[in-house]
């Protein structure tokens, strides 16, 4: 039985933190286009994808960018055009959210269904198989079990978030932002409005929540979970944060790489989906990155405590309690080491979230830049680590390495060496033997030996050196000869890694299987003649344009989420809330729509 791999998915805003992902351990990073990617603010051009795509072939990892944004009739041939260069210059796969794209005159490149095409049910995934997509990016809200039941389903790979920030909407489903400012999500523009405070009110104007951060979520943190996720089916773990900086991306990749590589070193069923070592000069640790505190979502079926209500920003690390105070310093209980210039905070009695910087710590006692008094028994949370950042900002943060050897055959006329990496990849150059005779041959072979075993600055390690000499002499070789070659070999091996690689061809042939629903409206995202034609090819009715080209949105839902309001304020409406709610803003009011037969809160729009 061939051993299924599994894929490390990582982000990347830029070519730079495109890189440190995988010098980190990623199998495959994400990475946007200047335009149409989902995020307006994490646009490369692609001179800068193209070098990421040759240092990821070399590991044999791959690189996927994102078109994931609807598109308007105007747009329609520059993203064919796009979508064929990105297949010249070698990216593995394109990432969509508009069925349009299928419709148009594409290279055998495979595409994957963006989770912005709103991918929850077993019968989406069956279709999207089956019109030609490679890969489907999962909701976020499906548990373990659900995915298992998709995979058990299905043959087509499944990717799963494992990590970052959560949409409190099911994606692709949000319009809040497109309302309320005229910034579409599904356009990469995204204002997060869910991050914004809320009061929950009744009917009669009664606030049963005052200024709270009611529909921002905490983020993900799957640790506990990625051995499930695996076993369930899960093809690709991917982290979210094409906005995030690098130390986190170094942080977060590295720690899930330890995890995979722990699960298949147990499981002979499972092997990584690239090539190379990683070794890292520090201990990966999430608590440590930013992180607005962290829950597994519906991994495990409905929980309470996914919200984070008092704050959207991060508050890091739980530290301790204070136990002693006055003005300007406190004194806490903690296993945690606590430097000079950490940025600490605190909520206060009200919920508010206070900040202090670490000015100077003798031993328990933690002098603060601010002469405010803090409680004792309020707990510290650290949400910047001065000293863990400065580790992560160094470039020899990690190596990632290739295993290989090197043969050396002398003979009277030539010198041949080879390189043989891990995948069995050989390259082979050959100089002539124009050396007299060493004067003392374990001296020369040692000398051969220590100078091309020097790789510490190339993608490789040698762990094995052999010389053959069918000759009674070794020959003696300046040492700049010998470092000549070693560079030589190397770069010609980096070039043939990266020409041998095979990237896996899709070509898409229309057909004309059945979509799941009949009728389609606005909650499909419609926005171009493509799009209408391919849904209609599929035997469903568009009945009505994506939103961001409706004139009247009153009444419609603009947000959808598997997470509830009342679950998490502990006023489900299974136990009988006999209320109306609305979540007020300023002074307008969004009607709450339980739909309890499907465990799902939506937000309508007033009239």
């Amino acid at each position: 039985m061939t051993a299924k791999e599994i894929e490390l998915l990582s982000p990347a805003k830029n070519l730079e933190i495109g890189i440190a992902a995988i010098n980190h351990g990623a199998d495959a990073v994400y990475i946007g286009y200047k335009q149409f990617g989902a995020r307006s603010a994490a646009g490369n051009s692609l001179s800068d994808i193209e070098k990421l795509v040759k240092y990821a072939h070399l590991f044999n990892a791959k690189v996927y960018v994102t078109l994931n944004t609807i598109l308007y009739d105007n747009e329609l041939n520059e993203v064919q055009a796009l979508i064929n260069q990105f297949y010249l210059i070698g990216v593995d796969a394109i990432i969509i959210q508009d069925m349009a794209i299928l419709e148009m005159d594409l290279p055998p490149i495979p595409l994957h269904a963006s989770t912005q095409a709103h991918n929850k049910s077993i019968e989406k995934v069956k279709f999207l198989e089956q019109v030609g997509l490679t890969r489907v990016v999962l909701a976020r809200e499906l548990s373990i079990d659900n995915i298992a039941q998709i995979s058990a389903q299905s043959n087509i790979e499944l990717e799963v978030f494992i990590h970052g920030s959560l949409c409190v909407s099911y994606s692709g489903q949000c319009y809040l932002s497109q309302v309320l400012t005229g910034r579409s999500a599904n356009r990469g523009e995204c204002a997060q409005p869910c991050r914004s405070t809320y009061d929950l009110v009744d009917e009669h104007g009664n606030i049963i929540a005052k200024n709270k951060h009611l529909i921002s979520l905490k983020d993900l943190n799957q640790t506990e979970n990625i051995r499930a996720l695996i076993k369930a089916g899960a093809t690709s773990l991917k982290i979210e944060g094409r906005l995030k900086n690098i130390d986190y991306v170094k942080n977060i990749t590295a720690h899930y790489r330890k995890i995979i590589d722990s699960v298949i070193a147990t499981d002979k069923g499972y092997k990584k989906a690239s090539s190379g070592t990683v070794t890292l000069s520090f201990s990966p640790d999430p608590e440590r990155s930013f992180n607005r505190g962290y829950s597994t979502y519906f991994s495990n079926g409905k929980t309470k405590g996914l919200a984070s209500l008092n704050t959207p920003k991060s508050v890091g690390k739980k530290l301790g309690k204070v136990t002693l105070s006055e003005e300007g310093w406190f004194e806490i209980e903690s296993n945690e080491v606590i430097s000079n210039n950490d940025g600490l905070c605190y909520f206060s009695a009200n919920g508010r979230l206070n900040g202090v910087k670490v000015n100077n710590v003798h031993s328990k006692r933690i002098e603060i830049n601010s002469k405010v008094n803090i409680s004792p028994g309020t707990t510290i949370f650290r949400n910047y680590d001065h000293e863990f950042r400065q580790i992560l900002d160094k470039t020899n943060t990690a190596k990632r390495t290739i295993e290989g050897k090197i043969g050396i055959t002398i003979n009277h006329q030539n010198i041949t060496i080879t390189l043989t990496d891990e995948d069995k990849i050989e390259t082979i150059i050959e100089n002539q033997n124009v050396f007299e005779p060493a004067k003392n041959t374990q001296v020369a072979m040692d000398s051969i030996r220590r100078q091309m075993s020097k790789t510490s600055s190339t993608p490789y390690n040698i762990s094995k050196i052999s010389i053959v000499c069918t000759e009674s002499e070794i020959p003696y070789i300046p040492i700049s000869l010998i470092n000549e070659w070693r560079r030589d070999i190397i770069e010609l091996h980096n070039k043939k890694r990266v020409d041998v690689y095979q990237r896996y061809d899709k070509k898409i042939f229309p057909n004309n299987v059945a979509y799941p629903d009949e009728e389609v409206n606005y909650l499909t995202n419609v926005s171009n003649n493509l799009a209408k034609k391919f849904y209609e090819r599929h035997n469903a009715k568009v009945t009505q344009s994506a939103l961001e080209l409706l004139t009247d949105v009153n009444g419609l839902e603009v947000m959808r989420t598997k997470y509830c309001i009342a679950h998490e304020l502990g006023m489900c409406h299974r136990n009988k809330l006999n209320k109306s709610l609305f979540l007020k803003n300023k002074n307008q009011l969004y009607p709450i729509v339980l739909d309890c037969s499907s465990c799902e809160m939506r937000i309508i729009f007033p009239y």
